[in-house]
């Protein structure tokens, strides 16, 4: 490596060609970026005690593979920003000073000969800067005053034109200008091929994250080290795609993204790298040992960033999934990636029917949306997501899945059909997030003249008012107050309308008789309101209950028998087992049995460690310890009383003492009475570890 300090301009004569790799990200600087070095520019041309400017460094290969032509070309691993905005910045300079009718001392010609052309060159070798795809066509039409492509690089010619009309409002004398250009210094670093390793060379100048995307990274991770037509082939068959797909301007957060869930998909446990360590996960997972592998590992990534693609921006071809598809964006339900991924491969290689695919996609639906009717926390979500596909049978496909989410326990429990309607009628409908989807759903199952009801607004029938009128009181009778404030913004009194401002505060039969009213009414959620000549609370029960059944079909809970896993996840054999069972009272075989099954469908990635004493249960952290005692089953929980909700006072705070089982929590468990309330406590132990692990990965 030889570093040295230099003129940028000097830096940028004689007869080199700076080349940006295909594995480079695009010319990204935005406006910001360009007005801040036009200040510094300025500040130099106009400040006499300003000698120079450091701009940054430029690291490129020096000589090797690259050096193919009589041009030397400059391979760029850093300062692709700096030089193609200096570029752009040059030319405009250029442009203004054969447009202007100003006396300059620096010519049109000399900033085209020095800095941006090859003059006695012919092709892609008479430019200076050579860019990769549209960045590439855009610059060079520039230089040669040409007509720009159809489809040109935004950055390029944004910036381009900020110069121009900066150089035409600022008044600045272009001879000042360009003296402030020569200010700009940079340390020059030529690497040897031979001797230097570029990526990491790269990855240190990279260190802190700031300037490159994990995207970018990965990218430069895999493309960087290999021989030129591998790596031309490798970004034009799968890499730019893939670019395409996202399109450049959400390129780099929703790869990042992207590539978070396909790790997640190809660990082994399920684990979730963290959005800023993809890329050092991504070099684990990796082995970049032969150019089979790096080209089959690109390809799974293309293969698979075409479903993440098709799931996220709703591009799927088969209108059925699509629409499923978009019902699970709208609940933004992000956290199901990995396990949506897992299944749509499944699905297109053929190893699920399209039939069971759409199934799964509102079984995965109705799981969150009957959670979040039923106010269970969210925070663990993720973890379901990420490991819940390790109990599928794929040879029974769609029943085993089915199953897997039936035995979610406690805080991952899928809400079964009596909880989902007891919430859903109680529910504040009108203040839920996701109302309209709510609504929508309502009011199009089971038809297929689909209406779009964004543009309907949400009635109150029984009028929001808190001074109802007397029409109103009299319709409600004389608990009027108390009826309004328990059923106002629930399912039983809410609907849609075009008609809002006019339907207002009217008493029922007008908002039912008038124009636009019920009766006049094309929405199904208005049919039986037309029929109606009162509006009280038995009728607002009664309707909240009917929409409960219809909620029930729309957001079905499965109806198979829920098995456990044909395998134990925790790999635990009967012999450790029975060894467990041989040193405890018999009568507690059987309690246990159940708990013990309740604990394991907690979730997937639930643990289970038996020794001759005790038994643990980890995820991934221990969060509990059971043993088995002559007068009850002792459990253990690794959660603080200061975070334990226990309001029957059963578990015992032992923190400080000497006592075995690692946790502060001591509960007995002595009958099947207790057994609900006991595991709501064994939640909230396990959900306070997963709490842990959810921060460690967020």
């Amino acid at each position: 490596m030889k570093a040295v300090e230099a003129n940028l301009l000097r830096f940028l004569q004689g007869t080199n060609q700076f080349v940006i790799p295909i594995y480079q990200r695009t010319y990204s600087w935005s406006l910001n970026q360009c007005q801040q070095l036009w200040n510094d520019i300025v500040r130099a041309a106009e400040d006499p005690s300003v000698s120079g400017h450091f701009l940054g460094s430029i690291v490129y290969i020096h000589e090797g593979t690259y050096q193919r032509s009589s041009v030397p070309q400059l391979l760029v691993i850093d300062g692709q920003q700096r030089l193609t905005t200096i570029s752009l910045l040059l030319l405009a300079l250029a442009r203004y000073t054969k447009e202007s009718a100003e006396d300059a001392g620096i010519s049109p010609q000399r900033i085209h000969n020095y800095y941006l052309l090859n003059p006695q060159e012919t092709g892609n070798l008479r430019y200076k800067l050579l860019l990769a795809r549209s960045d590439k066509e855009s610059l060079t039409r520039f230089i040669d005053d040409r007509e720009l492509p159809t489809l040109h690089s935004t950055r390029v010619v944004e910036n381009f034109r900020f110069f121009e009309q900066k150089i035409r409002d600022s008044g600045i004398n272009p001879d000042a200008l360009f003296d402030g250009l020569n200010a700009l210094m940079i340390v020059d670093i030529a690497l040897d091929r031979e001797r230097d390793n570029p990526q990491l060379i790269f990855e240190s100048l990279n260190s802190t994250g700031l300037d490159l995307s994990q995207a970018d990274l990965i990218r430069n991770y895999i493309l960087m080290g290999l021989d030129p037509d591998l790596q031309e082939r490798l970004y034009t068959d799968y890499w730019y795609p893939i670019e395409q797909n996202f399109g450049h301007a959400e390129y780099s957060a929703l790869f990042d993204r992207f590539m978070r869930d396909y790790l997640t998909v190809r660990s082994d446990v399920g684990a979730i790298p963290n959005i800023g360590a993809v890329y050092s996960r991504f070099k684990t997972y990796v082995k970049v040992d032969s150019e089979r592998g790096i080209e089959e590992t690109v390809a799974d990534i293309y293969r698979f960033s075409k479903y993440f693609v098709r799931l996220a921006f709703q591009r799927e071809e088969d209108a059925d999934i699509n629409s499923a598809f978009a019902d699970i964006n709208t609940l933004k339900v992000d956290v199901a990636y990995p396990f949506l991924l897992e299944v749509y491969d499944d699905y297109r290689s053929n190893r699920l029917s399209r039939q069971d695919f759409i199934a799964i996609l509102n079984l995965v639906e109705s799981y969150v949306f009957r959670r979040a009717i039923c106010g269970i926390p969210t925070n663990t979500l993720n973890k379901t997501f990420a490991t819940i596909s390790r109990e599928i049978d794929k040879s029974n496909y769609l029943v085993s899945t089915q199953q897997a989410f039936l035995r979610r326990d406690s805080y991952r429990r899928f809400p079964r059909d009596e909880e989902f309607v007891r919430e859903f009628v109680n529910k504040d409908v009108y203040n839920f997030r996701n109302r309209n989807y709510l609504l929508g759903k309502l009011e199009n199952y089971d038809h297929k003249e689909r209406l779009d009801v964004s543009g309907y607004t949400i009635e109150h029938i029984l009028p929001q008012n808190q001074n109802l009128s007397p029409e109103w009181q009299g319709e409600l009778g004389p608990n009027w107050r108390q009826i309004q404030e328990q059923y106002l913004h629930t399912i039983g009194n809410l609907t849609l309308t075009g008609y809002n401002p006019e339907l207002s505060d009217r008493p029922f039969i007008q908002k039912r008789d008038m124009q636009g009213g019920f009766k006049d009414s094309h929405l199904r959620l208005n049919a039986s309101l037309a029929g109606l000549d009162h509006w009280n609370e038995e009728v607002i029960q009664k309707r909240a209950q009917q929409l409960a059944g219809l909620a029930r079909e729309i957001w079905a809970l499965p109806h198979v028998p829920v098995q456990a896993p044909a395998q134990a996840p925790n790999g635990g054999t009967s012999a450790a087992l029975e060894k467990f069972f041989a040193n405890s009272p018999p009568n507690y075989r059987e309690l246990f049995g159940q708990l013990r099954t309740r604990i394991m469908n907690l979730d997937s990635s639930v643990t289970e460690v038996i020794h001759s004493e005790h038994i643990s249960y980890l995820s991934p952290d221990t969060f509990l310890e059971v043993r088995l005692q002559k007068s009850r089953v002792h459990l253990v929980l690794n959660i603080s009383q200061e975070l334990l909700y226990d309001p029957r006072g059963l578990g015992e705070d032992v923190k400080g003492r000497d006592y075995r089982g690692g946790g502060d929590i001591l509960v007995g468990l002595t009958s099947e009475y207790d057994l609900d309330y006991v595991m709501d406590l064994v939640g909230q132990a396990y959900l306070a570890q997963a709490e842990v692990g959810v921060d460690a990965i967020l």
